[in-house]
């Protein structure tokens, strides 16, 4: 019993420790981004545009080409039950409202936490190891600054832009499969889009990817702080960065479909 009872109050304590963590880093973002800026200690801008970059823009191909998948394979899944009815006019909808609503924003933020989050942990973890972190703080120059602060707006920025394209791309896959598949005609299909997307639509799904990136670049970052015990530890921590990434986009999504169900 008092191994068992110490065995938990490891690990609570451990989680506590995490969670005091990622608070201080959460803070310390917030300040080098916002506040600092702000009183003259200055912003590296081109090293945000730079990360954009990489997390934007070079991701686009694949979250495009998966976009466009993901609406063919709707498509073609509604059809089955949708034309036992003659309503093969309202995949459409389905398409729409998935893509922005739940679809398109999900795909993105998985994607993206696989290829970015996973980099900034191993670029963070492998500085760490090499002592370059380190270095920084001798020089005078603060590591939240330098790396996290650029790289978080970068993700804040970069995940609901690409998601806005995905949501396109993936409504145009099922046109696609809907016209030259099942025989749906495009005039029906664009006006059906178009008549069953709202505002509040797009809206859940941008608010979703905004705090999705959030999640991917924090995990990413303080992973990387984590980092101990050379190569093994930096392929340990980002195999755990991916996880936990997804495993949080996941929490967060049924969050902000529960609220926006009752909103």
């Amino acid at each position: 019993m008092i191994d068992l009872v110490g065995r938990v109050g490891r690990w609570v304590l451990e989680r506590f420790k995490e969670v005091l963590q990622v608070s201080v880093l959460m803070v310390d973002t917030v300040v080098w981004l916002v506040v600092a800026p702000l009183t003259g200690k200055g912003f590296r801008w081109r090293s945000s545009i730079r990360n954009f970059v990489e997390f934007g823009v070079r991701s686009l191909p694949i979250v495009g080409m998966i976009s466009f998948l993901i609406g063919v394979i709707i498509a073609l899944q509604a059809s089955y039950t949708l034309d036992q009815w003659g309503a093969n006019r309202y995949i459409a909808d389905l398409v729409a409202v998935s893509a922005l609503r739940e679809l398109a924003p999900l795909m993105t933020a998985i994607l993206i936490a696989g290829r970015c989050g996973s980099a900034i942990t191993a670029e963070i973890g492998t500085m760490k190891v090499n002592e370059e972190i380190d270095a920084l703080e001798v020089m005078g120059v603060n590591p939240i600054k330098y790396l996290v602060a650029p790289k978080f707006l970068a993700m804040v920025t970069a995940v609901p832009a690409v998601t806005a394209l995905a949501m396109l791309i993936m409504i145009f896959g099922g046109w696609a499969s809907a016209v030259f598949v099942v025989g749906v005609e495009t005039e029906i299909y664009v006006t059906q889009t178009i008549g069953a997307i709202v505002e509040k639509d797009l809206l859940t799904g941008m608010i979703k990817s905004l705090f999705f990136g959030i999640a991917i670049c924090w995990v990413g970052v303080y992973r990387g702080f984590q980092v101990e015990g050379g190569a093994e530890g930096v392929g340990r921590q980002t195999t755990a960065s991916v996880v936990t990434a997804i495993f949080l986009i996941i929490i967060v999504d049924l969050i902000f479909t529960v609220l926006f169900y009752y909103v």
